[in-house]
């Protein structure tokens, strides 16, 4: 019985292409500038974005942190929706290398609002930390891949920048809110000083992330990655299956997000409905006295693998190694082992 993996869009394996594109890259030495790959991707991912100009970064987690030390000074105040990667997923890296604290506001459901956004702002005195900068997320990963439209995106950027704050955007799928909203990237980046886009999430790239933003924004953020260590010589083979994941993977976006809405149809005609489902995100809430550690190994043993988002919520990924049939069995697997004898 083939293993069925739907744990995260972060599991797919370069396709055959990639794979062709990646041996013939041309490369340099990117530290002194000299990769003509990176370069390349580098003005096609600040033109798709409508910034300035853009670094190419090993990780989303490295990109979220370049903005944060970008923007920030230690001690201030950075805020965010409920379960925002950076304040969440990147292992209190804020804390430690920007020296930030992160104020959480808004709805866990319904996410952040202009009003949770002044409630959240500190008086400006002196014995107060300093409110320095907004970071939203699109699509939200925790709140099963919600996409935010380009107008509720910027009333809030611009409500915050009009109150002295700096905008950081966590676009890391953002390519999946752009193709659900059907919207270009660049029209849900243009209102932040900063975006963050992944290449190896829904887009199938082995690795890699950047950072736009202004050109003086850019420059300081190289310097900072090289303090990170995140620093590469020949990175063009990188960089090369980013582009080409760029140029055959951004509309079959729409796959993954079909894909996922199938999921949910067959997991509510089973009578367990997940919550609702954006884009290629299924959250799976689960009933009282399941919990998610037993719930994960039954389904493992089921062949699908899944993931958790906490102890009584799975979350299922669709991506680009999982065509709509695998997803519709690794589904009904999911049901059968969790529910035996549930309709299907």
């Amino acid at each position: 019985m083939p293993l069925i993996d739907l744990r995260s869009d972060t599991v797919t394996r370069p396709t055959a292409a990639m794979r062709e594109a990646m041996a013939r890259a041309e490369v340099g030495d990117d530290v002194y500038g000299e990769d003509p790959s990176v370069r390349a991707l580098e003005e096609r991912v600040a033109e798709l974005l409508g910034k300035e100009r853009a670094l190419f970064v090993p990780s989303g987690t490295m990109s979220n942190q370049l903005a944060l030390l970008l923007h920030c000074e230690r001690g201030d105040e950075v805020i965010v929706a409920p379960g925002t990667h950076c304040n969440v997923y990147e292992a209190g890296a804020g804390a430690a290398w920007a020296g930030v604290q992160f104020v959480v506001a808004g709805d866990e459901v319904a996410g952040l609002s202009v009003d949770h956004l002044d409630a959240a702002l500190k008086p400006a005195q002196y014995y107060l930390p300093r409110s320095r900068l907004l970071v939203l997320e699109n699509t939200h990963n925790r709140r099963g891949g919600a996409v935010t439209s380009v107008a509720d995106s910027a009333q809030l950027a611009l409500h915050a920048r009009e109150r002295g704050l700096r905008t950081h955007l966590d676009g890391a799928r953002l390519w999946n809110a752009a193709v659900a909203l059907g919207v270009s990237e660049a029209a849900l980046a243009e209102p932040f000083h900063t975006v963050s886009v992944c290449f190896s999430k829904g887009l199938g790239a082995p690795v890699g992330s950047a950072l736009v933003g202004a050109a003086s924004d850019l420059e300081r953020a190289r310097r900072l990655r090289k303090m990170l260590g995140g620093g590469m010589r020949q990175a063009g083979v990188l960089a090369a299956a980013a582009l080409h994941a760029l140029d055959h993977h951004r509309q079959r976006l729409s796959e993954d997000h079909r894909a996922a809405r199938a999921i949910g149809a067959l997991l509510a005609r089973a009578g367990h409905a997940p919550a609702p489902i954006h884009s290629n995100i299924v959250n799976l809430p689960l009933p009282p006295g399941h919990r998610a550690e037993v719930a994960l190994a039954a389904a493992r043993t089921a062949g699908v693998l899944v993931s958790a988002m906490d102890a009584r919520t799975l979350r299922l990924v669709t991506h680009l190694d999982v065509s709509l049939a695998a997803a519709e069995e690794g589904a009904q697997r999911l049901v059968q082992a969790l529910w035996a004898g549930a309709p299907s």
